[in-house]
């Protein structure tokens, strides 16, 4: 295809190009922004047992109560806002937030991110992924 081709099926077809252009971006900023901050299982028990990082699970109680990660400590996203005053102690310390899959605790992540907590980690895939890394779950309260 010639240069002055293109330009003509770009121009004769500026809203798909505009569309495509739109779709690879936000793949883009998907693939280097979302990646930053999260840590796959491997990653989030170096955390915990090198740097002692404070491990939130955001799922609802019933969830928590049926296994969670050792020592984790159990905030519901459902009014995850009104209660990231009580981790403000913890702000120095590096913050690992776990969830069924991986999909809300992003959320609170980037809630925790706003509020001024420097090292906060989402753990990918959530505790599914940890079950299938054959990692442990503790069904003693946090």
């Amino acid at each position: 295809m010639q240069p002055q081709q293109l330009i003509a099926f770009i121009g004769n077809h500026w809203i798909l190009f505009t569309a495509l252009a739109v779709i690879i971006a936000l793949l883009v900023h998907n693939l280097v922004v979302s990646g930053k901050g999260s840590v796959d299982p491997a990653g989030a028990t170096e955390l915990i047992n090198r740097k002692d990082a404070l491990v939130l699970d955001v799922r609802p109680a019933a969830d928590f109560a049926q296994g969670h990660i050792v020592n984790a400590r159990n905030i519901p996203l459902n009014g995850f806002a009104k209660q990231t005053g009580s981790l403000h102690k913890h702000k120095d310390r590096p913050i690992l937030v776990a969830c069924r899959s991986g999909s809300q605790s992003s959320i609170a992540c980037r809630q925790l991110r706003k509020e001024g907590f420097g090292e906060v980690y989402n753990l990918r895939g959530g505790v599914l992924a940890w079950q299938s890394a054959d990692l442990p779950l503790s069904r003693k309260k946090g």
